[in-house]
């Protein structure tokens, strides 16, 4: 296992605008091994989704950068597979065209037989694989984001981003998906970094919690390390006798978080 496999440095990202330069992030320093699972929490409007953009290439930092296993990030890459709160699917394409897309895109030398079966598998690895000549449309919103994950984990990607990828289901869903995304992590032992603003989501997949300050100019304001044992069970993560003191620690954070912001509104 790497350390410092993937390194936010000094990122800062700011806008002009005709009042002046408008600060969103500044000075995040973040540093994962590999195979970690970290989690970004927040207010709204914290910087959360702009720091993992840059992550993901999709937008150039102002000052500092983003190493990946050595590399810097210049722009997207197959080095990173994304799911973002929308599935994002080819409304044309079935379930197995979908997740094709990604194989096609580091597999394209294999035979068309190969890389279908690669598409099937990952398809089989979310529990879909009986769905996967149907379309889109004839997917539940669930059953779509699992279509998603398969096609980010098809990238064979070296890090995985998640951008709030379940704030759009219902709470078994969420649920449902949550178990999954642990069991496919205990698998593939992915790097994860992940968005959300949900505490009780954070604790029960992250290794460590990535706490940011309130926007503009939000920073890291603390990082939190979960201590609960893997593989993980809901109940006893629930359970655990340090589950509640670590979440009211989070929730203080978020509540001072949002007094800041409306005092100084």
């Amino acid at each position: 296992m790497r350390e410092r496999f993937l390194e936010l440095t000094q990122l800062n990202k700011t806008y002009d605008t005709p009042t002046g330069p408008a600060v969103i992030v500044q000075d995040v320093n973040v540093r994962m091994h590999e195979g970690e699972f970290i989690c970004l929490i927040g207010q709204s409007g914290c910087g959360k989704s702009t720091v993992l953009s840059m992550v993901m290439g999709l937008n150039e930092p102002t000052l500092g950068g983003v190493i990946l296993d050595g590399r810097e990030v210049s722009g997207p890459g197959t080095d990173r597979g994304v799911v973002f709160q929308a599935p994002a699917l080819l409304p044309w394409r079935t379930a197995r065209d979908n997740v094709l897309l990604a194989v096609d895109q580091v597999q394209g030398r294999q035979p068309r037989a190969v890389r279908k079966q690669l598409a099937e598998r990952y398809l089989a690895l979310v529990g879909l694989e009986d769905v996967a000549d149907r379309y889109p449309k004839a997917l539940s919103a669930g059953m779509q984001q699992r279509v998603g994950i398969a096609r980010a984990f098809a990238l064979e990607p070296k890090v995985l981003l998640l951008d709030e990828p379940f704030s759009l289901l219902d709470a078994l869903t969420r649920m449902e998906l949550q178990d999954e995304l642990m069991r496919l992590w205990e698998e593939e032992r992915k790097t994860v970094m992940m968005v959300t603003h949900d505490v009780d989501e954070a604790l029960l997949l992250a290794d460590r919690i990535v706490m940011m300050t309130r926007g503009p100019a939000a920073t890291v304001g603390d990082i939190l390390s979960v201590p609960f044992a893997r593989p993980r069970c809901r109940i006893a993560v629930q359970s655990h006798p340090d589950y509640y003191p670590l979440r009211d620690h989070l929730l203080a954070f978020l509540e001072d978080s949002l007094c800041q912001t409306a005092s100084a509104c």
